[in-house]
């Protein structure tokens, strides 16, 4: 069986087709996030840690982390700061260096620059998954050096010179040249996890069934790993969670291994919570005074005030369970039973049914 190994300084994620299903934990990336690349532009790192702890606790076994920062401040006194370049290697340590003194979990690391690949690569401890090289030639040139030097596995997107193809017929030949020509550095096809590439379901009626077709052939006829975005597959479309939930079983079924994704049901928000108690008041409820915010919302089906494990966590451990990758189901029991920190259960309220008598 392939097995691609991820570690931390005492940690260990296998990503492999007899393994449980590796999430890689997305929210560590501050692309289209203003709020924590404004925070990382003035050397505040507390989203960062608050991410990473909560992602863990949700279940994510391998935490990505994204360099792509675009300091607007620094830029506007500093030209150099325009240049990725010159901002991703620091940023991409210090990110690492803040995450790795709050958990212990294998990182990946991910960055199109590849100077912040490497100072990624120094400063990670154990053996990081790196993200990515591409079939594209100068990548390939400047990537693979670096995944042999380091002996780490990397992540192997499924575009090259052309751009992104629709035809998944020439996405899997991309990704077999990638194969090939990492085995002409020494790196074996158990280093390699491919991202097949999803595309938006909403504008590609076919894209589930490509995606899960590639799938089966990445692995019966490379031998490698697979992941992939999983938000990408529901972007555009009402009800985004529902279509992740069943995505990522299919694609569990059709034999991908791991995903980049946000393990994190997100925290309610005061807004939110404001606007629901004015509909409620207007309908004609009166709300106990003493009522406090996680009662309300938990009463109202919002959700929680803090964060937790979203519903595609729930999915895919069913789906573990259901490939015989929870064996004796004792994952699936602690997530719905084992009370947390704030003394609920790990998937719902209340542990299960009240025994009679």
């Amino acid at each position: 069986m392939t097995r691609t190994i991820v570690e931390s300084k005492t940690k260990t994620a296998i990503i492999g087709f007899d393994q449980p299903f590796c999430v890689i934990g997305e929210r560590i990336n501050p692309t289209g996030r203003k709020k924590l690349a404004a925070e990382l532009e003035m050397d505040d790192f507390t989203t960062v840690e608050a991410d990473a702890v909560a992602q863990v606790l949700a279940g994510a076994t391998v935490l990505d982390i994204n360099s792509g920062a675009v300091f607007s401040n620094k830029m506007a006194e500093d030209p150099r700061y325009a240049d990725n370049n010159f901002v991703e290697p620091a940023l991409m340590k210090a990110l690492i260096e803040r995450v790795q003194a709050i958990v212990d979990v294998p990182l990946c690391i991910d960055s199109s620059v590849p100077g912040a690949l490497e100072e990624g690569l120094k400063a990670a401890e154990g053996r990081p998954l790196l993200n990515s090289v591409t079939g594209e030639e100068e990548r390939l040139d400047l990537v693979l050096p670096l995944v042999k030097k380091y002996n780490v596995p990397v992540v192997a997107i499924s575009n090259d010179d052309t751009g992104i193809s629709e035809d998944p017929d020439v996405r899997f030949a991309v990704a077999k040249k990638i194969v090939e020509r990492a085995a002409d550095f020494g790196i074996p096809a158990h280093d390699i996890v491919v991202d097949p590439l999803v595309m938006p379901i909403g504008a590609m009626a076919t894209a589930g069934q490509q995606v899960f077709a590639l799938v089966r052939r990445l692995r019966e006829e490379l031998g490698v790993n697979t992941t992939c975005g999983a938000s990408n597959i529901s972007f555009g479309l009402p009800n985004r969670h529902g279509i992740n939930n069943a995505f990522l079983p299919m694609a569990m079924g059709a034999g991908m291994t791991s995903a980049i994704m946000n393990p994190v049901a997100l925290p309610v928000t005061q807004k939110a919570i404001a606007e629901k108690k004015a509909a409620v008041e207007a309908a004609g409820i009166i709300l106990p005074a003493e009522i406090d915010d996680e009662t309300f919302v938990t009463l109202f089906g919002l959700g929680s005030t803090k964060p937790r494990p979203g519903k595609e966590m729930e999915a895919i451990r069913a789906a573990n369970l259901l490939t015989n990758n929870d064996p004796h189901g004792g994952e699936w029991i602690r997530f719905n039973k084992a009370p947390d920190a704030a003394g609920e259960t790990g998937g719902r309220r209340g542990g299960g049914r009240r025994r009679r008598g």
